[in-house]
């Protein structure tokens, strides 16, 4: 129990980082991260957007290409994220894909996305649909992060923003304040002891196992 209070809390503002699915000029899943975003902001988050034009294709290009730098810099940043993609054939679009599979799962011995909460959107052309969300959850479940139960899907994305790129008031929008409510309070609640949450048995084990080898003892 002891090692589950925090040693301190966190000074700084809880920080998040915001991922779209697409490229259009008017790119309804960029408008609802964004309106995340001012919400997040609200409620006495920081928050940073990133914009996928430019990122390559996954192994299309070193890691060192300047957009995949700026992707992962940021990733390591973000004590949670929201990722909302568009709902293309059944699925995320590639665009998303790309974005999260730029992301490693390891970078020396820095997990960047390991025990940071992560809230998933999607928007929609036609009736609403759940596909896109549930692949961000797989994912977010792959990348070890803590995804948050709540989740916001936007039917007929087009009916749903003004001519500025606001969000028009709705049940829609209200969802959208639910999840980043929730997202704020887990993130508040876990981010200092985020480590702790995330630490395996197995990995534990096998690091010590490692240790014993270098330094030459038989166990430790």
């Amino acid at each position: 129990m002891d090692r589950l209070q925090a040693i301190g809390a966190a000074a700084h503002k809880p920080r998040f980082l915001l991922l779209y699915g697409s490229l259009r000029k008017r790119s309804y899943s960029k408008l609802l991260a964004m309106e995340a975003a001012r919400l997040l902001e609200a409620m006495g988050g920081e928050t940073r957007s990133f914009d996928p034009a430019g990122l390559p294709l996954p192994d299309d290009a070193p890691d060192t290409h300047p957009k995949v730098r700026e992707l992962r810099e940021l990733a390591r940043w973000a004590e949670g994220m929201v990722w909302c993609s568009p709902e293309r054939h059944g699925a995320m679009t590639g665009i998303m894909k790309a974005q999260i599979d730029w992301i490693p799962l390891s970078q020396g011995a820095v997990r960047p996305t390991q025990g940071k909460t992560l809230a998933v959107m999607q928007v929609s052309g036609g009736s609403q649909s759940f596909n896109a969300v549930n692949q961000l959850r797989i994912l977010g479940r792959w990348m070890r992060m803590l995804t948050i139960p709540n989740q916001s899907s936007v039917p007929k994305a087009y009916q749903e923003f003004d001519e500025a790129g606001r969000m028009k008031p709705s049940p829609y929008y209200d969802r959208v304040v639910d999840v980043m409510e929730e997202l704020m309070k887990f993130t508040l609640l876990t981010r200092d002891i985020a480590p702790y949450l995330v630490d395996r048995y197995s990995e534990r084990k096998e690091s010590a196992a490692e240790m014993s080898r270098r330094v030459g003892q038989t166990a430790i």
